[in-house]
């Protein structure tokens, strides 16, 4: 519903307004359309998918435990399913990464992944508004009762019952007075990364190298200069004998918008500089020359909103087990340090799953908002295992339908409260719509 207020300025109306069309945003709004709200889903570019298109990631890892539980499904499995309709993801495997560790994947490609996501904002009925960038937030107390936002038509503002923050950064909730949590003194933001497009690459050769091997190679290009970290950790575009590679470094606060532009300026620097060495030195990459950027850094971390529950590290490797569960995950522990070529790695045991609360999901200052993506109320060691984007589209999944639970409530007289959102009805949704909980 889109309204006039007579004074220039232009309102759109909606049960849910999701901020940001990340991989997380859009399942979130496809899931709360799902449920009969009116859902808004406002994004920057001209494209949904964030760090899976924009970023260029390029795979959604860990799926399931090490020896082969299932953890991760729901509308996760059926982006993948929709991209096997377009020919565009590879199937299931496990691998190993260059660094050493065992993973498991499904490779996409980037491009078509938008195609995806069009598809399923279109069949559930979500209005995306593209091209838009957020301007402010207005809150009354604890409940956020609108915000503006800046497009090619001018200023809009959006009203909604409730707002679920996918933005990444938390840009609505900053703008809301949320408060967020601060890096311990040992700590410190995860770096983000320039993926880059890179071929023709014989896959054979190249995937005949061992973990000794590429552990060589890796620690030379590293050591010369020419690696900004000691990895080749690259997955293969289904379309074609290209990879997209996931192998430089930038240390910087990605809300610091100077260090942003020149995180990307130097990103592309790395990234030149690696695909030199991967010319040069790499078996089955000989022929190859660098293809494309990405069309932004990938960032791994910024701020994470204080909840009403932090999940920690110590939760994930118990694990312990939530009454109000509404995703699981199994992904490692596994933190990028800003500098230096090294990485930390705290592997799963073979059956080890943990579960992310509803709690983490709820701002502690507000009451008709949630969050999803890398910003959930985690610690930063934990935020290091949660925050890939098949956990994150589990998440997204879930915070969708109680963003819808709790706009019909409100419909029903009351203002959108998300802490009365009735757990059990909202796991049982889920597990209906092929969700996995624990």
């Amino acid at each position: 519903m889109s309204t006039n207020t007579g004074m220039g300025s232009h309102v759109i109306e909606a049960d849910v307004v999701v901020c940001g069309g990340g991989v997380a945003g859009t399942m979130a709004a496809v899931a709360a359309a799902r449920q009969g709200a009116s859902v808004v889903l406002v994004e920057r570019y001209g494209f949904l998918g964030g760090n899976a298109t924009a970023g260029a990631v390029a795979q959604f890892n860990s799926w399931q435990t090490g020896n082969g539980r299932r953890v991760v499904a729901g509308l996760a499995d059926e982006v993948v399913a929709r991209l096997r309709l377009y020919g565009a993801a590879r199937s299931h495997e496990r691998f190993v990464m260059s660094t050493g560790h065992h993973m498991d994947r499904v490779e996409y490609a980037p491009e078509v992944l938008k195609l995806a996501l069009d598809d399923m904002v279109a069949e559930a009925g979500v209005r995306p508004l593209l091209h838009a960038n957020l301007l402010d937030v207005e809150c009354e107390g604890r409940h956020i009762v609108g915000m503006r936002v800046l497009t090619k038509g001018g200023v809009l503002r959006l009203r909604a019952s409730v707002l679920v923050d996918a933005s990444g950064d938390m840009d609505a909730l900053k703008q809301a007075g949320a408060r967020f949590l601060e890096l311990g003194d040992n700590e410190s933001l995860q770096p983000a990364t320039m993926m880059f497009r890179f071929g023709p690459i014989d896959f054979d050769r190249f995937g005949a190298l061992t973990k000794a091997e590429l552990a060589e190679l890796a620690a030379r290009g590293y050591a010369q200069g020419q690696l900004a970290r000691a990895a080749l950790h690259s997955s293969r575009d289904p379309y074609s004998t290209d990879g997209w590679f996931n192998i430089s470094r930038l240390g910087i606060d990605a809300t610091d918008p100077m260090a942003l532009g020149a995180a990307e300026i130097e990103g592309r620097r790395q990234a030149w500089k690696a695909a030199w060495f991967l010319t040069h030195s790499v078996p089955g990459c000989e022929d190859g020359r660098l293809r494309a950027f990405a069309t932004q850094v990938g960032v791994r971390e910024t701020r994470r909103v204080e909840g009403d529950h932090v999940l920690t590290a110590e939760e994930l490797l118990k694990p312990v087990q939530f009454p109000d569960a509404i995703a699981a995950g199994a992904y490692p522990i596994d933190i990028h340090p800003a500098s230096g070529g090294s990485l930390h790695y705290v592997p799963m045991g073979p059956d080890h799953a943990y579960q992310i609360p509803y709690r983490s999901l709820i701002p502690s200052t507000l009451d008709n908002a949630l969050v999803v993506g890398r910003g959930i109320s985690a610690s930063h060691e934990a935020l290091a295992a949660i925050r890939v984007m098949t956990i994150s589209m589990a998440v997204g999944h879930a915070a969708g339908i109680a963003a819808a639970m709790a706009a019909r409530a409100a419909d029903a007289g009351m203002a959108a409260q998300v802490r009365a959102v009735p757990v059990p009805a909202l796991r049982e949704a889920l597990l209906r719509g092929g969700a996995v909980l624990g």
